[in-house]
């Protein structure tokens, strides 16, 4: 057995180590291993590029990425910041639940990369939530900025899982499918996706209820600081 490929393994460590560009790194290591099992160069070369055409999601993030961090270097999540600053009527909790709501939707229609933690969450989602909380309580300390990341990157993420499953054409839901047909069981992907309906509601409930008090432990916070001062 030709244990030279394996190499490119090394090759990774490496990389990620020194912390490279995560990019390179694997297209290295990607031709360090072709080479070593014999491949070509034109062969090795047209089999990167069918793999990075045929991923698509790859491709998705390879141009939305450099994007967004141009825009975070230009001032995206300051001016994200001041914009929610000024809107009075929008509340921490009105922000992430109509957020939850329109992520859960859209991953209902099968639009699922329309948002996410790098596109929306990092950019917008984190640093609007972060200044609708300062509003509530004015001495936001490190401990409760990273909290309020953490709750919008939930957010984010259950809007999505809970939601996805109710699109018929979900690997997620013909895999279901699959399964319950070895076992005899003959399912069809609507029926399925009919009762993932139940458990994406109460997931926005939950969710939604989850938020709502994290903003009445702010507001109580800040009462108690506010009767502190007054004292």
């Amino acid at each position: 057995m030709n244990y030279w490929p394996l190499l490119g393994v090394a090759v990774i460590v490496v990389g990620f180590a020194l912390r490279f560009n995560a990019v390179p790194v694997v297209v290295c290591a990607a031709l360090v291993s072709g080479l070593l099992a014999g491949l070509p160069v034109p062969a090795l070369l047209a089999l990167l590029g069918k793999s990075f055409v045929s991923a698509r999601l790859l491709l998705l993030f390879v141009l939305t990425l450099p994007a967004i961090g141009l825009l975070e270097h230009a001032g995206l999540r300051e001016h994200a910041q001041q914009w929610m600053a000024r809107l009075r009527g929008l509340t921490l909790a009105r922000l992430l639940i109509g957020y939850l709501l329109v992520r859960e939707l859209l991953a209902m229609f099968g639009l699922t990369g329309v948002a996410g933690a790098a596109q929306t969450v990092r950019p917008l989602l984190a640093p609007m939530s972060e200044a609708a909380a300062e509003k509530i309580l004015p001495s936001f300390d490190d401990r409760d900025r990273d909290e309020v990341r953490a709750i919008a990157a939930a957010t984010d993420n259950i809007g999505r899982f809970f939601g996805e499953d109710v699109f018929i054409a979900l690997g997620a839901v013909l895999l279901i499918q699959g399964f319950y047909a070895q076992h005899g069981i003959d399912l069809t992907p609507l029926s399925i996706a009919l009762w993932a309906l139940p458990t994406a509601i109460a997931a926005f409930i939950i969710q939604s209820v989850r938020i709502w008090l994290y903003q009445r432990r702010l507001q109580r916070r800040a009462a108690l600081l506010g009767s502190a001062k007054a004292d």
